[in-house]
């Protein structure tokens, strides 16, 4: 590396630490740096994987006491859809030769930007879909057993996107619980974020038995993205979460016309 890469990594990852803590959408700064840096663009997305998953592992824990018992029974089929997505994304990425991974990534990012613009959209239906299931109970999925599987299947497309790339996934997999019926805004988030982190979690060990992850920056961002996570969640308190939304979208449309221009 450059001697002014781990400098700049570092803090790459620590503003994306801090943006996910507040609004989501870190890895629009981290996964660009990465590629800012040199390092091929398959190899940039799973070490930015690495350096972003404990992150979302230490946020699973805080939503421990969230799942309700008709969560924790409908977790199974979820969890195995997600892995077996999850395994089935990144193996497509690692057989993607490097120049079309490249020309993808303006798409990606520039895809990943508009799901963070209509995320309020999408939580707003997500929320209004709650308060009409008001009188039901709280936390379960109603519907025909169709549409479970229906969702089943939704869920390994999404999982297949999370393996690949990833970004703005998180409105995704709360539109999907939505759709099973679920009504507990706090219950989704919390098997939303399970999920998630299972799914990266299969990602990272299939990219890390492929070898293709960069370990001294993932190691270098990892510890940057802890610190300024924690640091986010004492700035959440002192900032307008909107004003960081905005921001996370500027940066999105920034680096996707980037990479467009570039590539």
């Amino acid at each position: 590396m450059h001697f002014s890469h781990p400098v700049f990594l570092f803090f790459a990852a620590f503003i994306a630490g801090t943006i996910n803590s507040v609004a989501g959408g870190g890895s629009f700064v981290s996964f660009p740096a990465l590629l800012f840096t040199g390092i091929a663009p398959i190899a940039a997305n799973a070490t930015n994987t690495a350096a972003v998953w404990p992150g979302t592992v230490a946020s699973t824990v805080a939503y421990r006491k969230a799942f309700t018992p008709e969560a924790r029974r409908l977790l199974p089929p979820l969890i195995i859809t997600g892995v077996i997505g999850g395994v089935l994304g990144a193996r497509i990425l690692l057989v993607t030769p490097q120049g079309t991974f490249l020309r993808m990534v303006p798409w990606l990012l520039l895809g990943a930007t508009l799901l963070f613009v209509f995320s309020g959209r999408i939580t707003g239906w997500i929320r209004g879909r709650a308060n009409l299931m008001a009188g039901d109970a709280p936390g379960g999925a109603r519907g025909p057993r169709s549409l479970f599987f229906g969702v089943l299947f939704l869920e390994l497309l999404v999982s297949i996107y999370v393996g690949y790339f990833g970004a703005g996934v998180g409105i995704l997999f709360l539109s999907l619980l939505a759709l099973m019926g679920m009504d507990d805004i706090h219950t989704m988030n919390g098997m939303k974020t399970l999920l998630v982190s299972i799914v990266n979690g299969v990602a990272l060990a299939t990219f890390i038995f492929a070898r293709v992850i960069v370990w001294p920056q993932a190691l270098l961002m990892l510890v940057g993205a802890l610190v300024g996570g924690y640091g986010g969640a004492y700035i959440a308190q002192k900032m307008n979460p909107q004003h960081v939304r905005w921001l996370v979208i500027v940066i999105g449309f920034a680096m996707s016309a980037y990479f467009f221009i570039r590539h």
